[in-house]
């Protein structure tokens, strides 16, 4: 599986226990809903495994999940720091207006002057708005993805149009 093809959902953070179960950090909407996925594909940079999800339950800061594949703590932990990413043909159309992050990261970022402030290289959540972390040659730059700031995003082209200048 190619990383074009999949979709990040998470990380491993590291083993549960020591029946090989997985402590994992959920970058989705409902922490839960990675649970809907029977394989999950664990990896990094275009060399991805796919993983049978067993059973898992959501913790305070994370999921807990056992995949049929990994049965022991030394397994568990090897994984740690690991992506973990499911088909973006499976995921549910995203809604108008609406973007899974998968979709955004290396999108050319533009501002209203037609100056490439660079590629999306991740996004954060702050708790009131995402934000769009951008690096290129003018460094590392953040902007909250929001109507204010963001206007045309165009999945075809790969460009993002911001209001946002250098000075900010």
């Amino acid at each position: 599986m190619r990383d074009d093809d999949l979709a990040i959902m998470g990380f491993v953070r590291g083993a549960f226990g020591v029946r090989g179960w997985i402590k994992v950090h959920a970058d989705t909407q409902f922490a839960d809903s990675l649970f809907d996925y029977p394989v999950w594909w664990i990896g990094k940079e275009n060399d991805w495994k796919p993983f049978t999800f067993k059973d898992g339950a959501v913790q305070p800061k994370n999921l807990v999940a056992q995949l049929e594949e990994v049965t022991g703590r030394e397994q568990a932990e090897a994984m740690r720091g690991l992506k973990v990413a499911v088909p973006k043909v499976e995921l549910p159309p995203a809604e108008d207006g609406e973007y899974y992050w998968s979709d955004l990261i290396g999108m050319d970022v533009i501002n209203a002057e037609g100056l490439c402030l660079g590629k999306v290289v991740d996004l954060m959540e702050t708790g009131a708005n995402d934000v769009l972390v951008v690096s290129g040659e003018h460094g590392q730059i953040l902007i909250p993805f929001v109507a204010a700031y963001v206007g045309d995003v165009d999945t075809q082209n790969k460009q993002i149009k911001v209001e946002w200048g250098l000075d900010y």
